[in-house]
C-alpha cells in the first residue's frame, strides 16, 4: 500500500472565484478537472505517524499503538461533509463486510460491532482496521476523527496472508463469506490483475444477494519503480459491472501516483493522506491508497442503504454515481447521495415530447388557393372595419364640446 506522500500529478487549476465560493459553501468536492478546495493537511495531520506498508521485515512486529491523537477534523471528513451527513443517520441497521486484512477485535472505537469469519478477528497488517475504522468508527471524546457511518456494524473476512499479499481465492471466497453473514455492503481492499472463476462466482453471488461491492480501481502501489505503470486493461474485483469502481483523490485534488485509471471507473473518493485507526491503541494513523477510497466509499453506502432501505445495490450504486460531482470519474457527494431527488425512470421510459405539427393542407392545388385566398380576404376585411371604427371615433371627438 502507498503510505507515504509520493508527488502527484496535478489537475488543471481552478479559478480563484470559484475555489472561494468552494471553500464557503463548506468545502464540497470540485468539479471536473478542478483542484479540491478542501485546505491542505494541517501540520499537526503531518506529524501523524505513517502506518505501515506491513509487519517489519527484520522483527516481524505487527502495527502497534499510534502515540498522537488527530485532534483537528481531517481534511476528508469536511470534504465529505460528515458533520451535516449525520442528520440523516449513522447507518445503523446496516453491516459492512472488509474484506482484507483482519479487522482487529481490540480497535476500540469499533468495539462490540465487530464479528468476523475464522482467522479474521486479527490484523497485523493494520490495513483492514483502517478501512473499517473509515467506514464505521465512533467519536470519541478528544479525537476529532470519525467512521462516515458509526452506527453501521462489521463483518471482517480475509483477503490476504498474513504479510497483506492479496490472493484471488482468498478474495473470492471473504466476499462470499461477507455475503452470506448478511452484510448489504462489501469493500475489497485487493485489486488483482485478472479475474477467477471462484472470483467471478462471487461477484455474481453478491449481485443475486443484493450486497454492493465496493473495490478499488486499481492498486494501492500502482506505479513501478520507473514510474511507469502497467496496469491491465481493469482490476478485479473493480472491474465487474455490478461493483462500484473507486479511485482516489488527495487533499489538493490530484491523484497520489502517476499512472493512469483504467476506463470505466465509477466514483472517486478521499484517499491519500488520509486520518484513521490502527489495530490497536486509541491514537491515529496516516495512510493512502485507492482502497481507502473505496472504504469511504462503503461508509457512504452504507448510510444510503439505512437511510433508503427500498433500495436495492444496484439501485444504490447508480445513486452514489449520479450524484457525485460532475468529473472524471465522479466524485463523491455524500450528501447529496443522501438527499437526492433522482428521475428513477430508464431514458426509454421517458417519453419525449410532442412535436410541434402544422396541417398540410389536402387535395389539390386550386383548393389549397382558395383558402389562402379566403384567408387574405378575411385580413382585407378586418383592417377596413377597423379603419371604419377609427373614423366613427374621430367624429364623436369633434362633435363632443370639450372634444373628450
Amino acid at each position: 500500500m502507498t503510505r507515504g506522500i509520493p508527488a502527484r500529478a496535478r489537475l488543471p487549476h481552478v479559478s480563484g472565484a470559484v475555489a472561494l465560493a468552494l471553500v464557503l459553501i463548506g468545502g464540497a468536492a470540485p468539479l471536473a478537472g478542478a483542484a479540491a478546495p478542501s485546505p491542505a493537511p494541517s501540520s499537526s495531520a503531518l506529524q501523524l505517524p505513517v502506518l505501515p506498508s506491513g509487519p517489519d521485515a527484520g522483527s516481524g512486529n505487527c502495527a502497534g499503538d499510534s502515540p498522537t491523537v488527530m485532534r483537528q477534523v481531517p481534511w476528508a471528513q469536511g470534504v465529505l461533509g460528515l458533520s451535516r451527513a449525520a442528520v440523516y443517520g449513522d447507518g445503523a441497521g446496516v453491516t459492512v463486510g472488509v474484506v482484507g486484512t483482519g479487522v482487529s477485535a481490540k480497535a476500540g472505537t469499533l468495539s462490540g460491532r465487530v464479528t468476523a469469519a475464522p482467522g479474521a478477528d486479527s490484523d497485523c497488517v493494520g490495513l483492514g482496521t483502517f478501512m473499517a475504522g473509515l467506514v464505521a468508527a465512533a467519536p470519541r471524546d478528544g479525537a476529532a476523527f470519525t467512521g462516515v457511518a458509526p452506527g453501521a456494524r462489521i463483518y471482517a473476512a480475509r483477503g490476504t496472508d498474513e504479510t497483506g499479499a492479496a490472493d484471488a481465492a482468498l478474495v473470492a471466497r471473504g466476499i462470499t463469506a461477507a455475503v452470506d453473514a448478511g452484510c448489504r455492503v462489501v469493500v475489497v481492499g485487493a485489486a488483482l490483475p485478472s479475474k477467477t472463476p471462484a472470483l467471478a462466482a462471487a461477484v455474481r453471488h453478491a449481485a443475486e444477494r443484493d450486497a454492493l461491492l465496493v473495490a478499488p480501481a486499481v492498486p494501492d502501489a500502482s506505479v513501478t519503480a520507473d514510474g511507469t505503470s502497467s496496469a491491465p486493461a481493469g482490476y478485479w474485483p473493480a472491474a465487474a459491472p455490478t461493483v462500484l469502481s473507486v479511485a482516489d483523490f488527495g487533499p489538493d485534488g490530484s491523484r497520489a501516483t502517476r499512472a493512469p485509471l483504467p476506463s470505466g471507473v465509477d466514483l472517486a473518493a478521499p484517499g491519500d493522506q488520509l486520518t484513521g485507526i490502527g489495530p490497536r491503541g486509541t491514537g491515529h494513523y496516516l495512510a493512502s491508497g485507492a482502497s481507502l477510497a473505496a472504504a469511504y466509499t462503503a461508509g457512504a453506502a452504507a448510510l444510503v442503504r439505512a437511510h433508503r432501505p427500498e433500495l436495492s445495490a444496484a439501485q444504490t450504486k447508480d445513486r452514489l454515481e449520479r450524484t457525485g460531482y460532475p468529473g472524471a470519474p465522479p466524485r463523491l457527494d455524500l450528501n447529496g447521495a443522501l438527499t437526492g431527488v433522482l428521475d428513477t425512470r430508464r431514458p426509454s421510459q421517458t417519453a419525449p415530447a410532442p412535436p410541434l405539427r402544422v396541417p398540410e393542407a389536402t387535395g389539390d392545388g386550386g383548393a389549397a388557393a382558395d383558402r389562402a385566398a379566403l384567408l387574405a380576404g378575411g385580413g382585407v376585411a378586418l383592417l377596413t372595419s377597423l379603419a371604419a371604427a377609427a373614423a366613427v371615433r374621430r367624429r364623436v371627438r369633434a362633435k363632443a364640446p370639450d372634444g373628450s
